[in-house]
């Protein structure tokens, strides 16, 4: 038991997480080597949308109704009807956060409410049994409590920052390979490919670039295909992106639709300005970067670096005192 208690000491939790870190880093820097190409199973979940929408307008066709939505009767569903959490934690842009982030459909909506609901609790639980069951930290009372309140409310921001998190990296991933995409568009385009064939080329061909990019040309695709107006399609994309370059072009080739100028002279300027902007926030973080890196010398190179240039003097220093200890205990 005391083994067990021991285990829950600051120090010990700090050298678990040390641990952790490191299996993290090792993790990180060795994936790359086992990477394993995922496009053909993302294109297999992408496809689930284009069947959807062909079987909405064939019902559209038909004048039946259109009762194609995907349903959602699992675990999370059940509880979240129950407690009525969709009306409790009521967020309007929860749809368009998620597809943001690269889920679809009412499962995740789902799912994004229970963990809300839920994470708070947990963070509260292990809160209270590590400051008080276990009696692993001696605050006073008050500040006891107020951790307690402080996990409490983290665990209710944790899944909307956990969604943050992974927007950001699905969006700087679309638009590393944006441009490029965009040149490849170009060519198809003015070879005399109509814009579904030629989404659908460059969205099978940027696929070794980008995976999410390559997943949302191929449901711009299907949307093209199967939408009523494809003013549609261009704003579904802008909106499951939510970056500034991605809305001119989809403005753009909404325009070029609807008034009929050439779609080529458009697509030549977006890729420009597209470039541009890649640069920009490529020189953007290397500006940056001298900021960021001063903590980091301050605390780890120039304690290194003193140590180098004046290891060997106070060694030498040291040396010299204690032979002349040692002649003068000899002399006497």
């Amino acid at each position: 038991m005391e083994s067990f208690m021991a285990f829950f000491e600051p120090a010990n939790l700090l050298s678990v997480f040390v641990a952790v870190i490191v299996f993290a880093t090792v993790v990180t820097l060795i994936t790359p080597i086992l990477y394993r190409d995922k496009l053909t199973d993302r294109m297999k979940s992408v496809a689930s949308r284009r069947d959807e929408l062909r079987r909405l307008a064939r019902a559209q066709m038909r004048n039946e109704a259109p009762t194609l939505r995907q349903t959602d009767e699992g675990f999370y569903k059940k509880v979240v009807d129950q407690l009525q959490l969709s009306r409790l934690l009521e967020d309007p842009k929860v749809v368009d956060t998620l597809a943001q982030a690269g889920f679809r459909g009412p499962r995740p909506v789902t799912t994004f409410y229970f963990f809300r609901f839920v994470t708070p609790f947990v963070f509260l639980t292990f809160a209270i049994i590590y400051i008080y069951v276990l009696k692993a930290i001696g605050w006073p009372p008050m500040t006891k409590i107020a951790a307690c309140c402080v996990l409490f409310v983290a665990g209710f921001y944790a899944p909307n920052v956990y969604l943050q998190n992974v927007i950001t990296k699905r969006r700087t991933a679309i638009v590393g390979a944006f441009p490029d995409a965009l040149d490849l568009l170009l060519i198809c385009v003015e070879s005399g490919m109509s814009i579904e064939l030629a989404i659908q080329k460059v969205a099978s061909e940027i696929g070794t670039r980008s995976i999410e990019l390559a997943e949302e040309l191929t449901l711009l695709s299907a949307e093209l295909s199967y939408l009523p107006e494809r003013r549609q399609a261009y704003e579904g994309l802008s909106k499951r992106v939510n970056y500034p370059g991605i809305k001119a072009v989809t403005t753009a080739m909404t325009q070029a639709e609807r008034y009929g100028t050439p779609l080529g002279t458009a697509l030549r300027v977006m890729a420009k300005e597209n470039r541009e902007l890649r640069i920009a926030e490529a020189e953007k973080i290397a500006s940056q970067l001298p900021a960021k890196l001063t903590v980091p010398m301050v605390l780890f190179f120039l304690p290194v670096l003193f140590l180098v240039i004046l290891g060997p003097a106070y060694i030498k220093a040291t040396d010299t005192n204690t032979k002349s200890e040692t002649e003068q205990r000899m002399r006497h």
